[in-house]
């Protein structure tokens, strides 16, 4: 049986990072692509000479042609400029939307069946560029935001109370930035919500730490910014939609009336199957945690709407 086909687009340090993942699980063979020439061949062989000792047996290789990616079940997107110490993800606006919307019109050509895994900064933002450069219906273009976020409140809960990573449970909704929506409520350490474990204080704490985790890490390591966790979660929503493992995760969707929001991708807990994210769960808000999420989903369409001015601008020459 053959194995599945990944591709992965940008071999910076997230897009290297989650080759090697999906590789050495064994999940599929994966192919590294990148606009620089010699970096993806340069990584993927390097990843293919780690395989004996792993070990695994898919294949990695690193291309700058996408004719090279053909038939992919998967392609994740990592390609961007990264957010640099006091850049907003919103800065990356302009930058990132070209080179989104050119490296998933080259690869859909290539891979018009494939699932599209969107993880370039602003991320809400993006997909509304991948979803509009692919043609796709919304199942089959799903934004790596959330997955992310909530592991790292898990891992702040865990630090906190001094237990295990794998008993803790977050739940995140909304935009993937400051606005994001931590649920305190919904959160557990073994079925135990966290409200009930620590102070409306440290909850808090924890609340604020997780929608600036992002920003932590790029002020701790001055040059570049986060990628181990970023590909850890992509790692875990590829594998649920190959294995069709129908997880519960939260992520990036393109909402149609679900959580009062329409025509807007917005961070929500999906089922991520075979067919990509196969339906959105709903769950009710209360009435603060809802004005929360308003306030997000505000934030994503507020992006949305400066994208479709500055491509209005540029495409009039102002």
């Amino acid at each position: 049986m053959a194995r599945n086909k990944v591709t992965v687009v940008g071999a910076g340090n997230v897009g290297a990072t989650a080759a090697q993942r999906i590789a050495e699980a064994g999940l599929a063979d994966v192919i590294l692509i990148d606009i620089v020439e010699g970096l993806p061949q340069g990584k993927g062989l390097d990843l293919a000479e780690a395989a004996p000792v792993v070990p695994h047996d898919a294949h990695v290789i690193g291309t700058n042609d996408y004719a090279d990616t053909a038939g992919s079940d998967i392609v994740v997107v990592t390609s961007g400029i990264a957010r640099k110490p006091g850049m907003s993800r919103d800065e990356l606006l302009a930058t990132n939307a070209g080179i989104v919307w050119s490296v998933v019109k080259a690869a859909v050509q290539h891979s018009p069946d494939a699932i599209l895994v969107i993880v370039t900064n602003p991320l809400d933002a993006m997909c509304h560029v991948a979803m509009e450069a692919s043609g796709f219906p919304r199942e089959r273009v799903i934004g790596m935001a959330g997955v992310l976020d909530s592991a790292r409140f898990r891992a702040f809960i865990a630090m906190e109370l001094g237990v295990s990573v794998e008993d803790t449970h977050a739940f995140v909704l909304g935009g993937h930035g400051d606005t994001m929506v931590p649920l305190p409520r919904y959160s557990t350490v073994a079925g135990i919500p966290i409200t009930e474990l620590m102070t409306p204080e440290r909850v808090q704490a924890l609340v604020q730490r997780t929608a600036g985790g992002g920003a932590e890490i790029v002020a701790l390591l001055k040059t570049g910014s986060a990628y181990y966790a970023p590909a850890a979660a992509t790692f875990e929503m590829v594998e649920s939609i190959l294995k069709d493992r129908k997880r519960v995760l939260p992520c990036a969707t393109y909402l149609q009336g679900e959580y009062g929001a329409d025509g807007l991708f917005v961070g929500v807990p999906v089922v991520l199957g075979a067919r990509g994210m196969e339906r959105v769960i709903q769950i009710k808000l209360s009435a603060d945690e809802q004005a929360a999420f308003d306030r997000s989903a505000a934030a994503v369409r507020e992006l949305v709407t400066a994208m479709a001015n500055l491509a209005a601008g540029s495409a009039s020459g102002s």
